[in-house]
Parts: structure tokens; sequence; C-alpha cells
């Protein structure tokens, strides 16, 4: 039986912002609900307002993959089954609350280094927003409107 979309979404909160705290969680969960609400470019035209379309659309999160650089990925949606607190937030996301300081953000990325890149992804149709513990946040830019 497929997930429902609470359920997908719960588990991609945990497995992409599990370890980043309440405000951490909130604001992944603001980035996938923004993919699903934007009126244009590539997210509208690819997922057609569909949250299920937008966390299996393929290359956006590791969370989703099997496999990572050859290797089998340990951390998937499917094996870290979500606990209330995730539930919770996806339940707050799903009634259209958003990350205050995240609100335009459509995507996020962990760096592994102090500072976040201006720009991302590598087409700069994203540009800094903010940073939430070790996940740097991304506005899109006009760039993105031609995706």
């Amino acid at each position: 039986m497929p997930m429902s979309a609470r359920e997908l979404l719960a588990r991609i909160i945990k497995c992409e912002a599990g370890g980043e705290g309440d405000t951490g969680m909130k604001a992944v969960a603001t980035v996938v609900m923004n993919r699903v609400h934007i009126p244009y470019g590539e997210y509208q035209r690819v997922n057609m307002g569909n949250l299920r379309n937008v966390i299996f659309q393929e290359g956006q999160f590791d969370c989703v993959r099997n496999v990572i650089g050859g290797r089998r990925n340990p951390q998937t949606i499917w094996a870290t089954p979500p606990e209330q607190i995730h539930y919770d937030i996806a339940d707050w996301a799903l009634a259209g609350n958003k990350q205050w300081n995240i609100v335009k953000s459509l995507w996020y990325m962990n760096p592994f280094v102090p500072e976040c890149p201006t720009y991302f992804p590598r087409n700069r149709t994203g540009v800094i927003n903010t940073r939430i513990r070790k996940h740097c946040f991304f506005d899109p830019t006009e760039l993105y409107k031609e995706t």
C-alpha cells in the first residue's frame, strides 16, 4: 500500500533533517512544500504540484536513493521510520505553515564546510538565503523561472 502524503513528508523530514532540531526540520519541510506550491519553473513543470512527485523527483533527495556513489545507502525514508515529532512537523507544513526565514527557499544542502556557497545548484538558479545548523538554504534567482 502506498504511503500517504503525510507519511512521506514525515519520513523525508526525519531522514533529511532529523538531527537538525525543530527549526532545521521545519526548514526542510518548508522547502519541500515550496516545491509543491511554486507556480512556475522546473518544480511546477515536472511535479505539477504533487508532493509525491516532488519527493521522488530523480536526483533531488539522497534519502530516496537506494544507492549513492555505487554503495548501498543505509539512510533512506524506508529505513528510518518517523517519530511523533516528524508527523507533527509534517502536519504543520501540510497546514500551510512555513519557517519564517526561508519562505521562498527551494533548495538546501550540507556543504560539509563552515561557509555556504553563494549559489546552488551549479546553474545559479538559487542564491544563499541563510544557514540553519548544518544546512544552507537557497532562494530562487530570476534564472529559475527559465528552468
